[in-house]
């Protein structure tokens, strides 16, 4: 069985990742694809479930799995800790499935670091004043937080050539379609293709 591909998916908050990686998750099966889901110390937002969304913890429970070695990486973002479970993306790319990790740019660093063949793709608003707008609208964040996120997407918006893909996420349809495309193209590689079918490849060459 071919091992599935780990993908990066970052982004400032508000342009849009979460809503295109569920979007994603619905139009493709399970056996296919998997988000990871992370830890977290930050409280749940209202309709976030613990296990569902992420797998909200103490500061001291998650400085724990950190001295266990738990985390494939981890970082601390406006005063509370993010992490992602190592265990769980290893058992998935051995059943070939995609795994899909919805993180910022210094856990992206992390990971590349550790797995060079990781994929990376980011993901970027059409304007200011859109993503401004984009958060407003969500509603779950105060005028002062929502203050600090935009003066923070500038800094994170500027790791945007550290990835291997780019998406303006301007038309939500269009940049979904785009991000398809990014998984289609890796399962096509010839080193990928070339161990699919094998079989097939050998008897074609057959003289």
């Amino acid at each position: 069985m071919n091992l599935g591909n780990l993908y990066i998916i970052s982004a400032p908050s508000g342009a849009g990742k979460s809503s295109l990686i569920n979007a994603l998750l619905s139009d493709l099966p399970a056996s296919q694809v998997r988000l990871s889901i992370s830890h977290t110390t930050r409280a749940p937002r209202p309709a976030e479930q613990d296990g569902v969304h992420y797998y909200f913890s103490s500061r001291a429970e998650f400085e724990q799995l950190i001295a266990q070695g738990h985390f494939l990486e981890w970082a601390e973002v406006f005063g509370n800790y993010y992490g992602t479970s190592l265990p769980m993306i290893e058992q998935s790319l051995a059943q070939g499935i995609d795994v899909f990790l919805d993180i910022d740019w210094q856990g992206a660093r992390q990971i590349r670091e550790k797995l060079p063949n990781v994929k990376t793709v980011f993901i970027l608003p059409p304007s200011k004043a859109e993503l401004e707008k984009r958060l407003i609208g969500r509603g779950q964040d105060s005028a002062e937080t929502i203050a600090k996120r935009m003066n923070e997407a500038v800094s994170e918006m500027s790791h945007y050539a550290e990835f291997d893909y780019v998406i303006v996420n301007d038309d939500f349809q269009t940049a979904l379609n785009e991000l398809k495309s990014i998984l289609v193209a890796e399962r096509l590689k010839q080193s990928v293709q070339s161990v699919r079918h094998q079989g097939l490849i050998a008897q074609l060459l057959t003289v």
